[in-house]
């Protein structure tokens, strides 16, 4: 199904356009190989990268595409229809780039960005590590002041992308407390960096997801972004606008669940007749669509008041709680929906199933999600 969208301009359609052209062609008939064969789509993100998609939301004049949020998600969602694994690559690279959009120095924005935002350059996020996830305030990864930069020591872990990405934004201690953390543009071929095997996990195969373990690797000194001490506040504004990027991963799987769902149901037939026209089966499509709907809904909401300037961080918590839930809930009605045929691997829903599960977690768990909400609620 295309999804009829609202767009706020021609040059929003040209785009949305492209990127169906991108995706069907490029992603659509690559995923199940690399799926199933758990291997990386070598030249993919260069060819995202050529296409301009990959640094949409950020200024043209550093190579950027200059696209309001609201357009950049629908991209991302375009994407995850295709591929969740790519989509959610295209979020954290995104996410990667945006201490030093947001926070750098002129002279590190005019000297990284071009190539961050090209693609040129693939990102990974690290903030994570194995005892700090929930909790970022308790990551220990340290880094240490020497003659020539910092010196980092530690371990990371969930990193997407981990161990191909060409940079990392890095969250590593240089004092005590919650104001001790700072942020790093690191590179991904540093001295003393190593990464862990991938993880083997339920869904999102063909893009890797690893540990990094840092052993005195040097960082010169003009990798630091923003001031010292304030590395959470960079990692807690780069996550807001993160978890709209999810929330849009999460509605484009969820549509592509709903989309094979209601082609099976308006092809299998029994006691006579399709069984989207049984009003059981018709009625939990209808509330499938309903979801998809309103996930949409909640992220583009949230993208327009961070495109108005307005806050937007407890809107930008509902529509990742909203969007990944209803995402879970989909995919898993739309195997019921195919049967015993939906279990097996010669449909895409159980892989779609097994997908939406990490995005419930990643980007900060939904139960993160209700600790941001409820807080706001009681201010």
């Amino acid at each position: 199904m295309t999804v009829d969208r609202l767009l706020p301009s021609q040059d929003a359609k040209d785009l949305i356009d492209l990127t169906r052209e991108i995706a069907d062609k490029e992603l659509a008939r690559r995923v199940d190989e690399h799926e199933r064969a758990e291997t990386y789509p070598e030249g993919l993100f260069a060819t995202l990268g050529a296409a301009g998609l990959l640094g949409l939301p950020y200024p043209e004049e550093h190579g950027g595409g200059g696209q309001p949020y609201e357009v950049y998600l629908q991209v991302i969602e375009e994407l995850a229809m295709r591929w969740a694994a790519v989509a959610v690559a295209t979020s954290v690279h995104t996410l990667a780039c945006f201490p030093v959009a947001t926070y750098g120095t002129p002279e590190q924005q005019e000297r990284w960005l071009p190539d961050l935002l090209a693609g040129r350059l693939i990102g990974g996020y690290s903030l994570s590590e194995p005892q700090a996830g929930s909790d970022a305030g308790a990551l220990t990864c340290k880094a240490e002041r020497v003659e020539s930069g910092y010196r980092i020591t530690g371990n990371k872990a969930w990193i997407t992308h981990g161990g191909i990405a060409d940079f990392y934004a890095l969250f590593a201690r240089t004092g005590e407390g919650s104001r001790g953390i700072s942020c790093f543009l690191a590179p991904g071929a540093a001295d003393g960096l190593t990464f862990g095997r991938p993880e083997e996990k339920m869904g999102l195969h063909a893009i890797p997801t690893t540990s990094a373990h840092w052993d005195g690797a040097i960082l010169d000194a003009d990798r630091l972004i923003g001031e010292e001490g304030q590395g959470l506040q960079i990692a807690f504004s780069a996550l807001d606008s993160g978890r709209l990027g999810i929330a849009a991963c999460a509605t484009g799987l969820a549509q592509a669940a709903l989309d094979e769902a209601v082609a099976y149901a308006k092809e299998r037939q029994t006691f006579g007749k399709k069984i989207i026209d049984h009003q059981g089966l018709g009625f939990l499509l209808a509330d499938m669509a309903a979801g998809v709907d309103t996930a949409r809904a909640t992220y583009l909401d949230a993208a327009r008041r961070r495109d108005a300037g307005l806050p937007y961080s407890r809107q930008a918590s509902v529509a990742k709680l909203v969007a990944t839930d209803t995402a879970m809930k989909v995919t898993t009605d739309a195997v019921q929906v195919l049967g015993g045929y939906g279990y097996t691997r010669e449909f895409r829903v159980e892989r779609y199933m097994r997908e939406a599960k990490i995005m419930q977690i990643f980007e900060g768990t939904n139960q993160i999600q209700r600790l941001v909400i409820s807080r706001h609620l009681a201010k």
